[in-house]
């Protein structure tokens, strides 16, 4: 078995697709079908059109799909990026943001996907079972619209 995230677009799967593989590595389109004739009454779309697009962003299996503009993203769904350094955050950050301000590492992008950059070892810092130090990493991390790994790691070692 395996769970395999499924967007759902307007009309910019295969548009989105490319911007996402153009960003991180070992990613690429795997299919794309198109919408057929049959079913125009019901799907609306012209023959030919993309419909489905398959792709992988670093190795792992995406779904984008062409379904109108019925549904649109929230931030109740976003992907999140461990970042090894803060040359990963900012990479991200400044590819995938699309200049609205975020806050506590989290952004949109162009097409209203939300997306959570920030370190690796965040987590082990808020779950730390030294709470002051946690408290600590958590009120810098407030503070933040791109995080800052440096000055978090500096707050939650006080």
């Amino acid at each position: 078995m395996k769970i395999i995230p499924f967007l759902w677009f307007d009309d910019q799967a295969e548009e989105a697709a490319n911007f996402y593989i153009g960003i991180f590595k070992n990613s690429r389109i795997t299919a794309l079908s198109r919408y057929p004739a049959v079913g125009q009454d019901i799907h609306g779309k012209p023959a030919g059109s993309v419909m489905v697009v398959e792709f992988e962003l670093d190795g792992r299996r995406f779904t984008a799909l062409n379904g109108g503009p019925a549904f649109k993203f929230t931030e109740a769904i976003s992907f999140e990026i461990e970042c090894a350094t803060q040359e990963e955050i900012d990479y991200y950050w400044d590819r995938l943001s699309d200049g609205g301000p975020g806050q506590c590492g989290w952004l949109k992008d162009k097409y209203g996907l939300s997306w959570q950059v920030g370190p690796a070892n965040l987590k082990q810092w808020l779950t730390s079972e030294d709470k002051a130090a946690a408290e600590r990493a958590f009120a810098a991390m407030l503070t933040m619209g791109k995080l800052d790994m440096g000055a978090l790691e500096r707050a939650f070692r006080g």
